[in-house]
């Protein structure tokens, strides 16, 4: 049996490390969402969720690079049973039939404060300063992401209504 990780007592590598799997787990949870949803057309919800899915996977790769130069191929002690569970992952009930991308959009925004949450709070209980710094930096680039997500919301419709097309025969429960 794993433990969940005392965020208070990490090092640098295992925060790190924490860091990867939560942009991994995001990553996978954009990636299943926009398969459950399919392609309807080009900007639509699940292509939002794509795209989400690459900038956690960027985010991811970046630190993993960090990671890298820091301590090279050192094992990491941290697993994904270890780490809290949708720290930044949308809640797996979140998709739903003929979702609008603007919908979508707001899913993602959710994401991204429970994550600028989730490190603002570990930050109380940090003492190790490179930690912290680092924690810091991942909390502000949450809030730059919610930024980001701010300024695309004028590229969609105000709405949450379903993403219906004229020859979509069935109207779907929300």
């Amino acid at each position: 049996m794993t433990t969940q990780l005392d965020i208070a007592t990490l090092n640098l590598q295992d925060a790190l490390d924490m860091a990867v799997l939560i942009e991994k787990e995001a990553e996978e949870r954009y990636l299943l969402f926009a398969e459950q949803l399919g392609t309807r057309y080009r900007g639509d919800a699940a292509d939002f969720f794509t795209m989400m899915a690459r900038n956690e996977q960027l985010h991811g790769n970046e630190l993993a690079e960090q990671r890298r130069l820091l301590f090279g191929d050192t094992p990491s002690r941290v697993r994904a049973n270890m780490v809290e569970y949708d720290a930044e992952a949308p809640d797996i009930g979140k998709p739903r039939r003929y979702m609008s991308p603007r919908h979508a959009l707001e899913v993602a925004m959710e994401s991204e404060i429970k994550a600028y949450e989730f490190y603002d709070r570990a930050l109380a209980g940090i003492q190790d300063p490179a930690v912290r710094k680092l924690f810091e930096e991942l909390r502000d680039e949450e809030a730059g992401h919610q930024r980001l997500l701010n300024e695309q919301k004028v590229k969609y419709p105000d709405t949450m209504e379903p993403d219906l097309e004229p020859d979509d025969d069935e109207i779907p429960s929300l």
